[in-house]
């Protein structure tokens, strides 16, 4: 059975008793803290959310917990229960290296409110997280403040704690407040929360542990669409992007019963985006210097053909819940996708917006390569089939070996897709030689299993497939830094103009790496398959 999830429930009157909050918070919960180890929990549950640019103002009489909660949050940001967290009573402030940084203040023995510049508060709120305990000391810190949480000691016992929040940020805090409610609903109501980095989606990822075992927490509320760009349509509803996690549910539930490593569900709100599921293992097909480990690559595209030589159906059930409609990578899925270069690669390369006669060429150029995949082979294609989605299994056999995630954008589509997803890997650097074994492996097992299968059909379908993802993914990671402020994506540029160098030489693009070589994407000169 899987659970949908009710009410987060009623919040408090911005009237609590006691609860004195800088002006321009609104009240998010009032909690009632039983013991230290609540108020430890509910430390560590926040760090869960938090991020560079909070500031957390600690407010409350001696010995009502401020220390307490800090300390906890501080160990959680670090990942270590054993960091020694002093009190900065002397020395105002304590600076952690944690990820983000965080700065701990406790302004009790300020003298005024200029110290506050002498102690770095500003470039330590711009850097990472900021603590403050006692911020009613400081006009300034009481103004910085995007949260709020005074604690008090009730007369029936225990600890009450009031937290407010900045209305951009009191959507996480509350966000967090329900995970910890999911996971009383599993059973595990103190169980504690790790932080585990994800990629570049807004999904957000946490471990927790249940006798002995971790598991992966998958924090994915429903994201609001953004503005129409075509046909009244945003861009997530044409490239039939996952809009809640359903479909994760149903592709897992699918793969595992055709024998694929997909991670088991333990339990799902599905009307609140929150998954609890197994945790498939830390090792990956890279080395520890991001290089491809050639054996495991090679692992890797044989499940691929193993999974492309099944007859996916195009309606997945969810256990006792919704059936999932996979979506096909139509026409204009692809068109939306690639017309990304010129949205936002080509522009950050001129300079310039890209002109009416760029994108008709553009459109043109495309229309005419995705006229040849209309008799391309389709299976369930999981498009995002690469190094940081691959985990390697070592202690498995066969297709067991290669542990499958991220895959809720799954469509029926091309199966090159998936071929080149993998074989031109836009995070690490595969070589010219390997590309060519993985493909060799992938065409010996699918002519094993069909020896009617068209090796020269996949060859076309893969070079148009590897040129519209590489395109794409231009477009894709100067988004991230204009639109989302994430610069890291940009240092994966030159290697993915390098494997459209490489593509380009196939006949069925001529065209394409023509125009690519006139605005500068590729040099104009690169012949390989002429």
């Amino acid at each position: 059975m899987i659970p949908s999830g009710g009410d987060i429930g009623k919040r408090p009157s911005d009237d609590s008793p006691g609860h004195a909050r800088p002006a321009g918070l609104e009240t998010v919960a009032t909690l009632f803290l039983a013991d230290a180890a609540a108020t430890e929990r509910l430390g560590a549950d926040l760090a869960m959310v938090l991020s560079a640019g909070d500031v957390v103002a600690l407010s409350g009489d001696l010995g009502a917990g401020k220390s307490t909660l800090a300390r906890a949050l501080i160990r959680a940001l670090a990942a270590d229960q054993e960091l020694e967290v002093p009190s900065p009573t002397y020395t105002l402030v304590q600076s952690y290296e944690s990820e983000p940084p965080v700065a701990h203040f406790d302004l009790y023995r300020l003298a005024g409110g200029e110290e506050l510049d002498e102690l770095g508060f500003s470039e330590a709120s711009e850097a990472g997280i900021v603590l403050v305990e006692w911020p009613e000391r400081a006009a300034e810190a009481v103004g910085a403040a995007t949260i709020s949480i005074e604690l008090s000691l009730p007369t029936e016992g225990g600890r009450q704690a009031v937290i407010s929040a900045a209305p951009g940020t009191s959507s996480r805090i509350a966000r967090s407040l329900v995970i910890r409610e999911f996971l009383g609903g599993a059973g595990l109501p103190d169980v504690p929360r790790r932080r585990f980095f994800g990629d570049a989606s807004s999904r957000r990822y946490e471990t927790v542990t249940r006798d002995g075992e971790t598991l992966v927490l998958m924090d994915a509320p429903r994201q609001p669409d953004g503005p129409p760009i075509r046909d009244g349509l945003p861009y997530s509803r044409i490239a039939h992007l996952a809009e809640d996690v359903t479909p994760f549910v149903a592709l897992a539930t699918a793969l595992r019963k055709a024998g694929f490593a997909a991670p088991a569900i333990h339990r799902a709100d599905l009307d609140r985006g929150i998954l609890l599921i197994e945790h498939l293992g830390a090792e990956q097909i890279v080395d520890a210097e991001r290089r491809p480990i050639p054996e495991r690559y090679l692992e890797s595209v044989l499940c691929l053909a193993d999974l492309h030589g099944v007859a996916w159906p195009s309606e997945l059930p969810v256990p006792d819940g919704p059936i999932h409609h996979v979506p096909h990578y139509d026409r204009r899925a692809m068109t939306a996708e690639v017309g990304l270069l010129v949205d936002w690669y080509l522009p950050d390369l001129k300079g310039r917006p890209a002109t009416g006669d760029e994108r008709e060429l553009f459109a043109e150029c495309w229309s005419a390569i995705f006229d040849e995949l209309e008799t391309a082979e389709t299976s369930l294609v999981l498009r995002d089939f690469h190094s940081p989605n691959v985990i390697w299994r070592p202690d498995a056999t066969g297709v067991q070996k290669i542990g499958l995630i991220d895959f809720q954008d799954a469509m029926i589509g091309p199966s090159a897709y998936d071929v080149a997803s993998l074989a031109q890997d836009a995070r690490v650097d595969v070589s010219a030689e390997l590309e060519a074994a993985a493909t060799a492996a992938y065409l010996a097992r699918r002519r094993a299993e069909d020896p009617g299968f068209d090796a020269f059909a996949f060859e076309r379908d893969y070079a148009i497939m590897a040129a519209q993802r590489a395109s794409k993914i231009l477009g894709i990671f100067v988004r991230l830094l204009k639109r989302d402020g994430k610069p890291q994506y940009l240092r994966h540029i030159p290697r993915l103009k390098g494997y459209l160098a490489r593509t380009l030489g196939h006949p069925s693009l001529s065209a394409l790496r023509h125009l690519y070589g006139v605005w500068g994407i590729v040099e104009e000169r690169h012949r390989s398959n002429d």
